[in-house]
């Protein structure tokens, strides 16, 4: 069927081309052979009966920019309008425009090295703008944000977060486990952690379990694709 249509169509071009050129034969045998060229190439290397495959989404490390700045400030509990250069960083952040945000948040912690909200916005934006990698200077902001508020859960859920992205796991549940442990028993946010720890979990067991069964495989066999981790940006 697919051939039927591929020739139906290059007939149909081929007609349309050359009512277009009926003043100038001279083109018509030119137009004709790149047309005949084109078919035999597709059929040399075409295969019209492969399934398509699918792309690879693009990394979710760069994270949901909107989602981040939201999560962090019901995390914080702090009023963000508070500070003149949080707001525009969290409006640039928001909107993709991860380097710029962290530009302007940077007047934030040159006013008060001690916001400890303003170098962890700083922090999200460094990850989402290398695409989820941890550079040393977003290690850097994490640290600073967790010395100026050891108590704030901010720094260790989201540092733990972008370690997940990069398939650090272990150290992800290091962070969050420690995080749960340490709240107090009514923190607004301890529930919501927890129930991130238990799926982290879940999914590294799921992960050994794929590692265990792919070394029993005999070589050659095929395996059933990964599952994706469930580490998407906080809702």
């Amino acid at each position: 069927m697919t051939w039927v249509v591929l020739i139906a169509l290059v007939v149909l071009v081929l007609a349309v081309l050359l009512w277009l050129m009926r003043r100038r034969r001279e083109g018509w045998e030119a137009v004709a052979a790149a047309l005949m060229v084109g078919l035999a190439g597709y059929a040399l290397q075409g295969q019209p009966a492969m399934p398509s495959a699918m792309k690879a989404p693009s990394n979710p490390a760069a994270g949901n920019g909107k989602a981040l700045v939201e999560e962090r400030q019901k995390l914080s509990g702090q009023d963000p309008t508070k500070n003149r250069w949080i707001v525009p960083g969290d409006a640039l952040a928001m909107h993709g425009q991860y380097a710029e945000a962290a530009t302007v948040l940077r007047g934030a912690v040159e006013a008060d090295p001690k916001n400890g909200d303003a170098w962890l916005a700083i922090a999200n934006a460094l990850v989402s703008h290398a695409e989820g990698n941890i550079s040393p200077a977003a290690l850097y902001a994490f640290r600073q944000a967790q010395n100026a508020d050891p108590k704030a859960p901010g720094p260790s859920f989201f540092l733990g977060l972008a370690m997940a992205r990069a398939g650090r796991f272990d150290e992800t549940r290091s962070l969050w486990a420690d995080l749960v442990a340490k709240a107090p028993a009514d923190a607004p946010w301890r529930d919501d952690i927890a129930m991130r720890l238990k799926r982290l979990d879940e999914l590294m067991a799921m992960l050994r379990q794929r590692a265990q069964a792919e070394a029993a495989a005999p070589q050659g066999a095929p395996m059933a694709p990964p599952m994706a981790a469930p580490m998407a940006a906080p809702q």
